[in-house]
């Protein structure tokens, strides 16, 4: 890791417009991700049904990320931007139309769809206009707006009860809304992506790390983006202990990324990775004694350490990734390894319910605390065989055969 360090306001002016719309576009979606299932509990809807609306969800999202990058090359950022956000607002006001599993899993796969695509989209944008020495920082101000405008729409749910169209109408315009800031920009987009097709054994050849590290990743935060609502809800405890566990999850999630992200510029990331496991590991532990006689108090903290240590493991993965350079460039890349994170988030919601069924709803902090165990004695395993290469030296990006190498440059890539 380079120990020089470039402020983010050098690059900040052509992303704000982006950060904008995803403040906004998240405070619909993060409102829908907790709504689902907690009208979903109030439908009677099963765990198990319960588990398969939130795969869907990963499953739609898994085809986003690997078209995203060919719809980007024919449309375009600003326009793929807004036909995918358009798509998504419609199908979220079907939850209130139709009630039945079967509708909302494929309301969801929908919605996950142009998630998978308006991600890649808005994290390519910031990517390519990061650098190597500020990446770090830069994906930390990214998730902070990602998860401030989540934080936000958990508190739309203390203005309409749960069972009303109300709350899905708020969702979709929020939705609608990100469009006027990407609409009104004069920021000029990243290059179109160079390929559409992804190159994950390219990947996990430049970066094992980089593969393991999202598809874990995708297990743990499925489970809990799409399940924890339920559980908080079984409690007994009520809509307002639900909302305001959320809330506080989510400001735990905003608080992390842009200090941590700072710190890991400064240092080899993946030993910043294991250790956030190693916290993750211990908050999630907790959680497993305390679903067991629920105390408000205790919630709470819990949910403020999870938010703080567990969110912020991807976009420090992810700037391990885009520290090396990668044929295709940053939307490629943000389209790889999206892809790989849905392809663990598809089965973790489904397998946490599973053992939350047999085992109790504490089963989904143990399975998380499990993940978050095996990622870190993994990343420690990478330390001790392989010291990462310099970004000063000479990479070989992916999708170039072995033996041939091309000077580093600042573009973003894989790791």
């Amino acid at each position: 890791m380079s120990t020089a360090f470039d402020p983010v306001p050098a690059s900040l002016a052509s992303v704000a417009p982006v950060l904008v719309a995803v403040f906004i576009l998240v405070v619909g979606n993060g409102l829908a991700t907790t709504l689902v299932p907690l009208r979903g509990v109030m439908e009677n809807f099963s765990p198990a049904e319960i588990g398969a609306i939130g795969s869907a969800y990963f499953v739609g999202m898994l085809g986003g990320t690997w078209l995203a990058p060919g719809i980007v090359r024919r449309a375009g950022h600003i326009r793929a931007f807004a036909a995918l956000a358009a798509i998504a607002a419609s199908a979220v006001l079907g939850f209130a139309i139709i009630v039945e599993p079967a509708m909302w899993m494929a309301l969801r796969c929908i919605i996950g769809f142009c998630f998978g695509g308006l991600y890649a989209i808005v994290e390519g944008w910031v990517n390519a206009k990061a650098t190597d020495r500020n990446r770090g920082s830069m994906l930390g101000l990214y998730n902070v707006m990602n998860f401030g405008g989540s934080a936000t729409g958990q508190q739309f749910l203390n203005i309409a009860p749960a069972q009303s169209f109300t709350l899905f109408s708020v969702s979709a315009m929020s939705i609608v809304l990100a469009l006027v800031p990407m609409a009104l920009t004069r920021a000029e987009p990243p290059p179109l992506p160079v390929k559409a097709r992804l190159d994950i054994l390219g990947l996990a050849r430049r970066s094992p790390i980089a593969v393991m590290g999202v598809i874990c990743v995708g297990l743990a935060n499925g489970s809990l983006w799409s399940l924890v609502p339920a559980v908080i809800e079984r409690t007994g405890l009520g809509t307002t202990v639900l909302a305001t566990f959320m809330t506080i999850l989510i400001l735990g999630s905003a608080a992390s990324p842009v200090p941590l992200g700072r710190l890991s510029d400064r240092m080899d990331r993946r030993w910043m990775i294991a250790v956030i496991c190693a916290c993750a590991v211990a908050v999630e532990i907790g959680l497993v004694f305390v679903s067991l006689n629920p105390s408000v108090w205790m919630l709470y903290g819990l949910a403020l350490g999870m938010g703080f240590f567990v969110p912020v493991i991807y976009p420090l993965i992810a700037a391990h990734a885009n520290d090396r350079n990668i044929e295709g460039g940053a939307m490629h890349m943000s389209s790889t390894l999206l892809f790989l994170y849905c392809l663990g988030a598809i089965v973790g919601p489904t397998l946490a319910s599973f053992l939350m069924a047999r085992f109790g709803d504490g089963a989904l902090f143990m399975h998380n605390a499990v993940v978050h165990f095996v990622l870190g004695l993994y990343v420690l395993w990478r330390i001790s065989r392989k010291a990462p290469p310099r970004l000063d030296a000479e990479v070989q990006p992916l999708g170039q055969p072995l033996g041939e190498v091309e000077p580093q440059t600042t573009a973003l890539a894989s790791s």
